[in-house]
């Protein structure tokens, strides 16, 4: 019979849609697991932002590969109770990140600054020579820079 950290070790193959090299567990979104008595396995999901465009299909994609396992039943539940936030992302999250070309976001504590994105570095030369373009990205969770250094345009991903 699976174990919880069997699911969550086939869960780290179920990739984000829009960054697909980064699993949904080393992006934080995977809150809790647990197994029921009468073989369900539960799984809660907090999105990175509310109106996040592509929980259905992490929901569905989540089902389906836990569903694999050989569980009764699969219940996918997405939590607000639980708040994502940017440390929530593993330090292998991180990595996977900056194999997209995105900018990882920076750990912090306390209170978070628009400024902070002022000090995104380079995911392609490693530089601090940034500037912040656009706050606002293609997604929420992103924002837009530029590198003086190497002088390509880049994504962060923004720490919240």
């Amino acid at each position: 019979m699976p174990t919880v950290d069997d699911i969550r070790e086939a869960l780290r193959g179920v990739m984000d849609p829009e960054i697909p090299t980064i699993s949904l567990v080393d992006l934080g979104v995977i809150t809790n697991i647990s197994i029921s008595p009468d073989n369900v396995a539960h799984i809660s999901m907090t999105p990175t932002f509310t109106g996040c465009p592509a929980i259905d299909y992490m929901r569905d994609d989540v089902r389906r590969r836990v569903g694999e396992m050989g569980f009764a039943d699969v219940d996918v539940q997405i939590d607000f109770d639980v708040q994502w936030n940017s440390n929530r992302v593993t330090e292998e999250g991180r990595k996977r990140l900056l194999q997209h070309g995105l900018a990882p976001p920076a750990p912090y504590e306390g209170v978070l600054e628009l400024e902070v994105l002022n000090n995104t570095p380079c995911p392609f030369c490693g530089s601090h020579s940034t500037v912040l373009q656009s706050p606002f990205g293609p997604t929420l969770c992103r924002s837009i820079h530029y590198c003086n250094s190497c002088r390509q345009s880049f994504e962060g991903f923004k720490p919240i």
